[in-house]
């Protein structure tokens, strides 16, 4: 599988970080699957990219060309595909429709918005690929229980929620990715339930 992976790119990080999402990485590589990404060498992608080196698994980069040409952000020089696009929004859009299952690792603003853009998508039905929360130390705690206020409040309907799992154990993560079957819900039940 191609497996998409969304995190942090900034190095000033805790440690532990790094080392879960290499380590889940490489074991995700050792079994064959390939990683698409962000392209960056830094933070949580970079650690992605190195972990699934480590495992031989297949990378794809994805990166706008204005990121190259004004230093944003360091690319990870081990691709074995590198993809420039011109925008951001063709940079997702590029990611969703190489990916078979996405894995959302702890991030920041650029995260959050691609796992919100999937998870819509699988609720419109545009897509039916296993998304999975690295939760690693909690880090997804508040935000899931803020989407559980959303719903005790009428904001998001419960059955949004099988959209999605959260573990912060990697043989669960894989078993989600690798056994998710799609959901059996209409894009009626997920907006009326």
């Amino acid at each position: 599988m191609k497996i998409c992976v969304f995190g942090a790119a900034s190095n000033e990080i805790d440690k532990q970080y790094i080392d879960r999402v290499e380590e889940v990485c490489k074991a995700l590589g050792e079994r064959g699957h390939e990683l698409v990404f962000g392209a960056g060498a830094n933070g949580l992608m970079g650690a992605a990219a190195r972990g699934m080196k480590a495992g031989g698994g297949k990378i794809t980069g994805v990166i706008p060309e204005f990121f190259r040409a004004e230093t944003i952000e360091e690319i990870y020089s081990e691709c074995d595909e590198l993809i420039f696009t011109e925008t951001m929004q063709e940079r997702k859009k590029t990611m969703e429709d190489h990916a078979d299952a996405f894995i959302v690792v702890p991030g920041g603003i650029g995260t959050f918005e691609e796992m919100f853009e999937v998870l819509t998508l699988k609720q419109l039905g545009r897509h039916s690929k296993p998304i999975v929360f690295y939760n690693i130390a909690g880090y997804y705690n508040n935000l899931m229980a803020f989407m559980h206020h959303c719903s005790d409040e009428g904001f998001i309907r419960r059955n949004c929620h099988l959209l999605y799992n959260v573990t912060d154990n990697n043989d669960e993560l894989i078993d989600y990715i690798e056994n998710s079957k799609p959901l059996n819900f209409s894009v009626s039940d997920l907006k009326h339930s």
